[in-house]
């Protein structure tokens, strides 16, 4: 418990899912925690439910680079050496069909909150952490940072973003205490689907209901299971960590494959799913 009680934690999307779930269990094991989401309800709720534990609620958007700029220079000055874990959980999904069917402006939203928000977060408090020469970075990706997949251009490419950032502050960090860890998870029970944007010309909600269907029947890991194991790893300082066996199954298939990977997992996806169709009766796989 050393770990947690000389630590302060700052999560972003602590409102619901994972997020939610590292708050109360870092907060469990002794740690003090900075819950940032973008949604108010979600915080009150979380703030009532853990009222007298040692938690402080921000409402903030990490896809607002300004506003992370204000909320740092605040936080920074209520810090007194502290280990300082910065956890960059807060995702967004999106629905909209192929890359040539998804609109610009809906990729360049969901890239400023999965990748861009990230990469500010970690700007705004890497300095902090080199000066006490301690403290821990945990960058959420997914194993659509593993493996590309149909219909999830801009996810993919925001985590594939964020597996590359991470990997280079772990090497440029090497020579420091501090420690990077990218977690890529598989399907976890989370509202992330269902939470989607939707976008484009291609999709609808009879299409965004079976979407959901799918997600449910993959999303074999509680967010209670994942938040457990990324605070295992981020105590014992593990640069990777997988999570839930379709992570394994992505892993396998990339290092085996890495570039013939494509047909095996569309062919795989295709005999588990079957085909999905668009509203034109094309198949979106």
């Amino acid at each position: 418990m050393k770990f947690y009680k000389e630590s302060v934690f700052i999560i972003t999307g602590a409102g619901s899912g994972i997020g939610r779930c590292l708050t109360k269990l870092a907060l469990s094991k002794g740690g003090e925690v900075v819950a940032i989401d973008k949604v108010e309800a979600s915080l009150h709720d979380l703030s009532v439910q853990l009222k007298g534990q040692k938690i402080k609620t921000v409402l903030l958007d990490v896809g607002d680079a300004k506003a992370i700029e204000i909320f740092a220079k605040e936080m920074l000055a209520e810090l007194h050496g502290q280990r300082l874990v910065l956890i960059n959980n807060a995702g967004v999904a999106l629905a909209s069909g192929r890359f040539a069917d998804t609109p610009l402006t809906d990729f360049e939203w969901l890239l400023k909150i999965n990748l861009w928000g990230l990469i500010a977060m970690t700007k705004a408090f890497l300095p902090y952490m080199l000066s006490t020469r301690k403290g821990h970075i945990v960058n959420i990706s997914s194993v659509f940072g593993l493996a590309g997949v149909a219909n999830q251009s801009a996810y993919s490419t925001s985590k594939f973003g964020v597996r590359g950032f991470s990997d280079v502050l772990r090497m440029e960090l090497l020579d420091t205490p501090i420690k990077v860890t990218c977690v890529h998870p598989g399907g976890i029970k989370t509202n992330i689907a269902r939470s989607s944007r939707m976008a484009g010309s291609v999709f609808n909600q009879n299409l965004m209901d079976e979407a959901i269907s799918r997600f449910d029947k993959i999303a074999r890991t509680s967010p209670e299971k994942a938040a457990q194991r990324i605070l295992e790893a981020t105590e014992k300082g593990r640069p990777r960590l997988l999570i839930g066996p379709d992570s394994y199954l992505f892993e396998w298939l990339t290092r085996l494959f890495p570039s013939a990977y494509v047909p095996w997992l569309k062919y795989i996806l295709g005999k588990t799913f079957g085909d999905i169709y668009d509203k034109n009766g094309k198949p979106l796989l």
